[in-house]
């Protein structure tokens, strides 16, 4: 599936809660949404768990 249908998708799951749950529902959705999306990058190779602590340098670099 491509990328612009994944956005369709988590946009209407979105708007669903946001229409029948509530603003608290919209905001409980796009935060498991953003843990669901970082945890599915990790599971996939594309991010490791020092990416989150390494210190940058000055040009934006890690060191």
């Amino acid at each position: 599936m491509s990328m612009a249908g994944v956005g369709m998708i988590a946009g209407m799951a979105l708007a669903f809660a946001g229409y029948f749950g509530g603003f608290g529902a919209f905001l409980l959705v796009a935060a498991l949404g953003a843990v669901g999306f970082i945890v599915g990058r990790f599971l996939d190779g594309d991010l490791e768990p020092g990416d989150f602590f390494r210190s940058r340098g000055r040009d934006g670099r890690p060191r």
